[in-house]
């Protein structure tokens, strides 16, 4: 896996977090608009890093956000193969 594929992940995997920890803040603090804020901010920061990784290397998943025929991720190449 090249470094530009291995880093576009990484930002991937923080924005996600990020929003995961969001959403389980606000769940006890809905009225937050601070950090409904931010989530918003770092929800549309992580769908804009998914699709241009998808652009570039293909899909992510194999379910849910991807808008490539269904299946179609069978065919990219594999996180631990050698391209």
């Amino acid at each position: 896996m090249e470094q530009e594929q291995m880093a576009m992940l990484q930002k991937i995997g923080e924005a996600r977090f990020t929003c995961v920890e969001l959403g389980l803040y606000l769940d006890t603090h809905p009225e937050d608009a601070a950090a409904m804020a931010d989530y918003t901010c770092y929800s549309d920061k992580l769908t804009g890093l998914i699709s241009a990784y998808e652009e570039s290397y293909g899909p992510l998943l194999n379910f849910g956000q991807c808008n490539m025929e269904a299946g179609s991720w069978v065919h990219s190449p594999w996180p631990w193969e050698n391209v």
